[in-house]
């Protein structure tokens, strides 16, 4: 099985690359979305609610990946619906510190 990952440099850029807008308008809808909560322009959790909200896209797994160990950072990935949230270190590939996986309410 073969996995393409593409790179995005903001949430603008997140957004357009996942509603494929101009330049991405023919990319593959992404299996998975590694989302960091620091992004430019508009942060991980705009990006986050933006994904939930959107009836093209909320059912795409978006897994929280950022060096953010914050309590409130947790709860409110969660409550904006992020499948995973993973705190990384600093040093890749020992950054996945833990994850914890979403619960269903439904």
């Amino acid at each position: 099985m073969r996995n393409n990952l593409h790179v995005v440099s903001d949430g603008e850029e997140a957004m357009a690359f996942l509603r494929k807008e101009g330049k991405y308008a023919g990319v593959p809808r992404p299996g998975l979305v590694l989302l960091d909560l620091n992004l430019p322009k508009k942060n991980g959790r705009e990006v986050l609610a933006e994904i939930k909200a959107d009836d093209h896209l909320k059912r795409i797994p978006v897994v929280v990946l950022t060096t953010s160990q914050a309590e409130e950072d947790i709860h409110k990935s969660y409550n904006l619906h992020a499948n995973c949230y993973i705190t990384k270190r600093l040093s890749w590939p020992t950054s996945s510190r833990w994850c914890r996986p979403s619960r269903s309410s439904g």
